[in-house]
């Protein structure tokens, strides 16, 4: 399970991954950044921009099984997320941006898994994720009102986005209870009857 870093490492890694196979020499100059509603005001000139917009628990891996750490310590549950990602081309024209966006979409068809080795190397801090991790990224769409209600709030700098989903970044609690032993003695209170 990965530690608290791991939903910054999560972004990065998805712009590490899109920065590292950027088309040269037609997007030499692109960047590739993680954004907050702030800069969507001024925003970049061209490149791709990755705006966390929801965080949701997984309910269906909610109750992972956890093993004991070394002490006898086994710690809580893991909390397992799933991060809704808005990503948006920005281009001076509108063909560079959609050429933009048809190949950052196509590379991230292309990686579909992104193995722990990969997450952490775009992480500030070492070992964010253990090395049998992975995170799931794949396209998910939000319907259209939904979409026109996140632009509204960006105004006037609305642009064709697509959203995706990074599933089951687990975090792992630093919090733990002792094991108890087996149980080695049954106590029973047996009581009197008393009639009137």
């Amino acid at each position: 399970m990965a530690t608290y870093q791991a939903i910054a490492a999560t972004g990065q890694a998805i712009l590490g991954l899109l920065a590292d196979a950027c088309p040269k020499p037609e997007f030499d100059g692109a960047l590739f950044e993680l954004y907050q509603p702030a800069n969507f005001q001024n925003p970049m000139s061209e490149g791709i921009s990755l705006f966390l917009y929801r965080v949701t628990v997984n309910l269906g891996q909610r109750n992972q099984a956890t093993r004991p750490r070394p002490g006898g310590l086994r710690p809580r549950p893991p909390l397992p997320l799933d991060l809704y990602y808005m990503l948006t081309p920005w281009s001076p024209t509108a063909e560079r941006q959609q050429r933009l966006l048809g190949w950052a979409m196509r590379t991230l068809e292309d990686t579909p898994i992104l193995p722990s080795g990969h997450l952490n190397h775009y992480a500030p801090e070492a070992n964010v994720f253990q090395p049998a991790e992975t995170v799931e990224l794949f396209y998910e769409p939000i319907s259209v009102q939904d979409m026109v209600t996140i632009w509204d709030v960006f105004k006037p700098h609305q642009q064709l986005s697509v959203t995706y989903v990074a599933r089951m970044v687990s975090l792992e609690s630093e919090q733990g209870t002792p094991e108890a032993g087996p149980v080695q003695t049954r106590k029973f209170e047996v009581g009197t009857l008393v009639s009137d």
